[in-house]
């Protein structure tokens, strides 16, 4: 971004007061950071350059396990129970919510200790992104060792040791939708498309900004989620300085400081737009519109805080970036508020009403909540309507490009291709004689853009990517010669035992013929047979010579296999795949569910406000901000769309088993809806009570019970199945996505 044409704070990035090195983040495709890291090992050497370490503190989950003394399953239940980044009541609280007894010696026991060492620190791990560059040898100052991923190498100290000993830390970040644009570049040009990238998309394109405006932003980066989708109608982006706005005002800071409805009022003229100006006689009537004027008069970034600091306050550049930080440390220090009477006594004293300058101070207070930087709110805009355009105007290449960058983003794959066939994009099976490893496009003359959707065979659980690379590799060796059946995969390919049950589970055999049930069992009965072609097979090298010198001197007979239910089939597809082509599960379920007078997410925008509504669903995402006092947000699926819940504290403590467990939720509350000054109405139900309905999930299939099939739909953002910092090593690094 041009720093001088969006206005952009140089003292934000570099201070002459610092006397340190700059601020520096760069954010690089999710899928190629590991080259950029390499990299720097290289350029600079890895006795001069190393990740910094990271501090891993006990969660709730992690401190049960470790101090142990009780069963597995009983350990089990309690860590379920815990919110997955921790920030709940107490231990007691959650074992009492799993209805064990708090007077049984060995589990007191066990929660005191594990009390005990709540935040206290468990390990070091190496930090997402920050690399530390010295001059002289890094070896000499501090213990460098190896890191867990192979080929890095990580600082004992954390970013907080290199921030107090002045040493420069680059941010070498990923981000998802980097890698997500470079694919719909890519396939945009294979497919005949337009030959596009960042720099050269057409700008201000209209009907982008009213699909925004409409929430139709499932995949678009940074406003994808529920509270985005709830923004957009309200703010009505219509330019690019709007999708600036909308980055920035879903932030604590802005939340905290009471600036999101000030600055609503205020678009949508309810509230008039006005300026307080100083004495004459201390700087001209004009100067805060100059400052506030492109956000109404409401400061929404920190680099407007800074300047209002300066130019309202009389604050040197110098002493405006020192408060910059104090609000970053707000939380750890309260450093904000020793700037409290520097800042009213001199807005005061340049002739600023005191009250006006209270009302300043404390919005800037709450930026001490995070408050975004309008250098990387225009940065993050500039992804927002590239991948927003994409979306648009080519829907079957966003969607391919958001399956093949995974992971990445809010929701999962199960969202994002029905996103895509809801935009009427066509969308194929994963097929052993069609699927390459990634997800590609098929010419159709039935699909939106003309293209087709064909699933790649990453998306089967269980299918490494060198076992599917040989079996691409024969498919091509024979002139893309198709497979005819389980066994000529098998021997052709030379794919293992696990690799081809995983196929057959898809159901990737589909077109061959071979149902599913026939294909596992095809698939056993294939890896367990010779593993080598016979010799005079390999002379002729013919995969049918092979399968007949190998058959049987007794035919025997072809097991008869029950075909399987539709509902088996939806099961299945989940679990192999993480998502189905075929009927919704909860359509399968609804003839059950009307028995019971259930409603559908249809409802909540049908019905009057405040009619009460007893709504089922899958549950796809559990959220709950730090500023929301408790309150949590769920987004559930049903096979008509998504409705978004509002749990308050008290039902969420009350229900706390239902909400944290339950894979299909049925929720009781009141419909709300905000209709005026909005471009299409934002729906919600008030939650006024959750039952825990997994049980009808049975009904699928009687071979799963409890319906743990169902967590594959639950996306990437959900908090309470989120693994904790440093539990797991990705095999990719970690997205920013949310950040």
């Amino acid at each position: 971004m041009d720093p001088n044409k969006h206005d952009l704070l140089f003292e934000r990035f570099v201070s002459a007061s610092r006397g340190e090195p700059p601020d520096i983040d760069i954010d690089f495709e999710h899928e190629r950071r590991e080259e950029v890291i390499q990299h720097l090992y290289e350029r600079y050497g890895r006795e001069r350059a190393a990740l910094c370490g990271t501090v891993i503190r006990y969660r709730p989950k992690s401190a049960l396990r470790e101090v142990g003394g009780l069963s597995e399953d009983v350990t089990a239940r309690l860590a379920r129970a815990s919110w997955g980044g921790g920030g709940e009541g107490s231990l007691a609280d959650l074992a009492q919510g799993k209805g064990l007894d708090l007077a049984d010696p060995r589990l007191a026991t066990t929660l005191e200790l594990a009390g005990e060492i709540l935040d206290f620190p468990r390990h070091t791990a190496t930090h997402v992104g920050g690399f530390v560059i010295t001059r002289g040898a890094l070896t000499e100052l501090a213990v460098v060792g190896n890191a867990a991923m192979e080929g890095r190498t990580v600082l004992e100290w954390d970013k907080d040791d290199i921030d107090a000993l002045g040493i420069l830390k680059v941010d070498v970040l990923a981000l998802g939708m980097l890698s997500c644009l470079r694919w719909s570049f890519d396939l945009l040009r294979r497919h005949g498309g337009p030959d596009h990238d960042l720099a050269s998309l057409p700008r201000e394109c209209a009907e982008t900004y009213a699909m925004l405006r409409r929430a139709d932003s499932v995949g678009v980066f940074q406003v994808e989620s529920r509270a985005q989708m709830n923004m957009l109608p309200r703010l009505r982006p219509a330019t690019f300085y709007d999708l600036v706005v909308e980055v920035a005002i879903v932030r604590p800071g802005p939340i905290a400081g009471d600036l999101v409805h000030p600055y609503l009022r205020r678009k949508a003229g309810e509230e008039p737009v006005s300026f307080p100006s100083p004495s004459p006689q201390h700087g001209p009537a004009d100067e805060l519109e100059r400052v506030l004027g492109k956000t109404l008069g409401v400061p929404l970034f920190q680099e407007q805080v800074m300047r209002v600091a300066i130019v309202a306050a009389g604050f040197t550049p110098d002493e405006a970036d020192q408060l910059r930080r104090a609000m970053a440390t707000f939380k750890l220090t309260g450093g904000v508020a020793r700037y409290r009477e520097r800042l009213v006594a001199g807005m005061v004293r340049r002739g600023y009403e005191a009250a006006f300058a209270e009302q300043i101070f404390a919005q800037i207070e709450g930026f001490g909540s995070y408050g975004f930087p309008e250098s990387h709110a225009a940065s993050f805009a500039h992804l927002v309507y590239a991948s927003s355009w994409i979306k648009r105007h080519h829907p079957a290449v966003f969607t391919c490009a958001l399956l093949n960058s995974q992971p990445m983003g809010f929701y999962a794959p199960a969202q994002l291709v029905r996103d895509a066939r809801e935009h009427g994009v066509l969308v194929r099976p994963v097929d052993v004689n069609a699927s390459d490893w990634n997800s590609t496009l098929e010419a159709e003359r039935e699909s939106r853009g003309g293209l087709a959707l064909r699933l790649g065979l990453r998306l089967v659980t269980g299918l490494p990517e060198a076992e599917a690379q040989a079996l691409l590799r024969a498919r091509r060796a024979r002139n893309g010669a198709p497979f005819a059946s389980v066994e000529d995969a098998a021997i052709r390919a030379g794919v293992g035992r696990r690799a081809l049950e995983a196929l057959a589970a898809a159901n990737v055999f589909g077109a061959t013929g071979t149902l599913r049930r026939r294909a596992v069992w095809d698939a056993a009965v294939a890896a367990s047979g010779p593993q080598q072609l016979p010799l005079f097979a390999v002379a002729q090298d013919t995969a049918a010579a092979a399968m007949a010198a190998s058959a049987p001197l007794m035919d025997e007979p072809e097991a008869a296999l029950p075909p399987q239910g539709e509902g088996e089939e939806v099961v299945d597809d989940y679990r192999a795949t993480g998502l189905t082509l075929g009927r919704h599960p909860m359509a399968i379920l609804r003839p059950n569910l009307d028995r019971l007078g259930l409603g559908d997410t249809r409802q909540l925008g049908g019905l009057r406000p405040g009619a009460r509504v007893r709504l089922p669903g899958i549950v796809l995402l559990r959220q709950r901000p730090g500023t929301s006092k408790g309150v949590v947000f769920l987004t559930v699926e049903d096979e008509f769309g998504v409705g978004n819940l509002v749990v308050f504290a008290a039902i969420a403590e009350r229900d706390r088993p239902a909400l944290l467990s339950a894979r299909l939720l049925v929720a009781e509350g009141k419909v709300e809806r905000v209709s005026e000054h909005v471009e299409v109405p934002v729906n919600h139900l008030i939650v006024a009570r959750l039952i825990d309905r997994s049980d009808l999930l049975d009904g699928l299939s009687q071979a799963e019970q409890g319906g743990e099939w169902a967590e594959r739909a639950l996306g990437r953002a959900d908090e309470v199945r989120r693994p904790e910092p440093g539990s797991r090593r990705p095999k990719l690094p970690p997205s920013r996505d949310f950040q």
